[in-house]
């Protein structure tokens, strides 16, 4: 037992934040597209991090442009999930792969947090392509466990190129 309290509400967000987040994308974006102007399509790329990388992976992806082989996020939540669609999103990435993983005793980001991030991304995208795994025991940090499932995610959705 991890003595979490999983209870408690998402955060607001303030608009410092927002803008912050934003910014932060629109950087995210610009990586990108730096890397298909190096002859990286954009369909080989998949954006993760952990906690509030994991965070704005998820965000970048459901707002960029680009085309996307997937996302890893790890122990973090949608930030400005209220800003979404009800429904589904209609962008290039509507499909995108998501594996999102999450410690079961995480003090920092409850993995409330990552439970409903996992239920608005699949009212988003196809929610048969939305993976959460959760990890006994876990805290704010990663296992093993964890990291094979990532790999087992790059690995199925960045083929190796003949």
């Amino acid at each position: 037992m991890c003595g979490n309290n999983m209870s408690a509400p998402l955060p607001a967000i303030v608009p410092a934040a927002r803008k912050a987040t934003e910014q932060a994308a629109e950087n995210v974006k610009a990586l990108i597209d730096q890397e298909v102007k190096n002859g990286i399509p954009s369909n080989r790329i998949i954006l993760g991090g952990f906690s509030q990388g994991g965070a704005l992976s998820l965000y970048t992806a459901l707002t960029t442009h680009q085309k996307l082989a997937g996302v890893i996020a790890l122990s973090c939540w949608l930030p400005l999930r209220a800003s979404f669609p009800q429904g589904p999103i209609s962008g290039v990435n509507k499909d995108i792969a998501v594996l999102q993983c999450h410690g079961d005793c995480d003090p920092l980001v409850p993995v409330m947090f990552g439970s409903l991030t996992v239920e608005k991304l699949k009212t988003m995208i196809n929610p048969a392509n939305v993976t959460f795994k959760t990890y006994s025991g876990m805290m704010h940090s990663s296992s093993l466990e964890e990291m094979m499932d990532v790999k087992q995610f790059i690995d199925k959705h960045l083929p190796p190129i003949d």
